[in-house]
């Protein structure tokens, strides 16, 4: 239940959060560590960073606009890697901000960074986990991934993409590592 309370929080404050003017802004949520977010070690579960993570991207989506091209063209966020490092423990009741950034894209996929850092206490502003996302609009209507020149065009973006940084580029070849691993 707490997933969709949050969920329902992301969508109904969005307009309050202004307009996000990608691939330049970054959007911040705020989020505190319930009960029900802990695993047995009593620190936020590591699969809950990866259903927080899926806010911070719907957020950019709603908040840049592409959410209505996702709606009316029926498309499906679909993630195809993520790595994540975790640096610091997030504990009970504890508050926190999700940073959620664009980096760079190829023809049909997007890199974005996804920053979780502490907001209060004597640790304030020090980064929890950072993680690095790739994935993209799935039309399965047209059976493919969606182009991101049309993505951008659909909220009235026409720049490049900015170049991979080098951890970028070591994300992008371990996970084509990992997936030429699975075809074996």
């Amino acid at each position: 239940m707490n997933l969709w309370i949050r969920l329902l929080w992301v969508l109904f404050t969005a307009r309050r959060r202004g307009v996000l003017d990608l691939p330049r802004s970054i959007s911040s949520l705020y989020f505190r560590v319930w009960p029900h977010d802990l695993d047995l070690s009593l620190h936020l579960n590591n699969g809950r960073y990866l259903t927080l993570m899926d806010l911070g991207r719907l957020d950019t989506m709603v908040r840049s606009s592409l959410w209505r091209s996702v709606m009316r063209h029926k498309w499906t966020p679909i993630a195809s890697a993520i790595t994540i490092r975790f640096q610091r423990e997030l504990r009970p009741f504890q508050r926190f901000r999700l940073d959620t950034r664009l980096l760079c894209w190829s023809a049909n996929l997007v890199v974005m960074e996804q920053t979780f850092i502490i907001a209060d206490g004597p640790r304030r502003g020090q980064v929890a986990a950072r993680a690095l996302f790739k994935g993209g609009l799935y039309s399965r209507a047209e059976r493919k991934f969606i182009e991101i020149s049309r993505l951008m065009a659909e909220i009235g973006v026409s720049e490049t993409s900015p170049p991979a940084t080098p951890e970028v580029e070591a994300f992008l070849h371990a996970d084509d590592q990992l997936k030429q691993a699975g075809r074996v």
